[in-house]
């Protein structure tokens, strides 16, 4: 990849069929998100995480008026515009294309494809939703074409309401995505092995 602040593992863009963009929490890093390949179904991809400056890919929650998110907000947005660019450019067709993200990277992933919705591998989002203090629905068009989306959060949640997952589960069935949300009472903020066997089943199989 030509684009600066990534770290990857797995096979080379240049060579692989199919890859993965990884998007880590606030506070987290591009580093350690890359770990969570090690428990994923992605032997043979190009397995990409991108690193947000000061570790936030927006300050605030996801949940406050989005311009109080800007300029942060488009700019990560638009550094995965150019990432899926890249490997479009490279020859990698969109249906082999898959996203994944923690918390603020799980949001991320979400509100992006929403805003570009085609024909994606598959997407899981550990805990998200799509962002702002309510859903603006003029921003989301496109079909997914039965993108597979598998959504896992937990109820309650000190970040994410579970009414919000639900919302944006229904949006994106909405534009002929197949979501799988799924709600754990008593979670902790972080991604179970449930969560990891789930993406596995739904996303990273084939």
């Amino acid at each position: 990849m030509h684009i600066k602040n990534i770290v990857w593992t797995g096979r080379n863009v240049d060579t692989a069929e199919k890859a993965l963009i990884l998007l880590h929490g606030r506070g987290g890093s591009a580093r350690d998100v890359l770990t969570l390949s090690q428990y994923l179904n992605v032997e043979g991809f190009a397995v990409l995480a991108p690193q947000a400056a000061n570790n936030a890919w927006y300050p605030k929650s996801f949940l406050a008026p989005v311009k109080e998110n800007e300029p942060w907000l488009s700019s990560a947005l638009s550094l995965l515009t150019e990432i899926v660019a890249d490997l479009s450019e490279k020859g990698m067709a969109s249906e082999n294309i898959f996203l994944a993200g923690f918390s603020q990277g799980a949001c991320l992933a979400l509100e992006f494809v929403a805003r570009n919705a085609r024909r994606y591998g598959g997407v899981a989002a550990f805990t998200g939703g799509l962002i702002g203090d309510r859903i603006y629905r003029d921003r989301y068009a496109g079909d997914f074409q039965g993108t597979p989306i598998f959504i896992g959060s937990n109820d309650p949640d000190p970040h994410v309401p579970a009414e919000r997952v639900k919302k944006t589960a229904g949006i994106l069935k909405n534009m002929n995505a197949n979501v799988t949300a799924k709600m754990y009472v008593g979670k902790a903020h972080t991604i179970s092995e449930d969560e990891i066997n789930m993406a596995n089943e739904l996303i990273f199989h084939i």
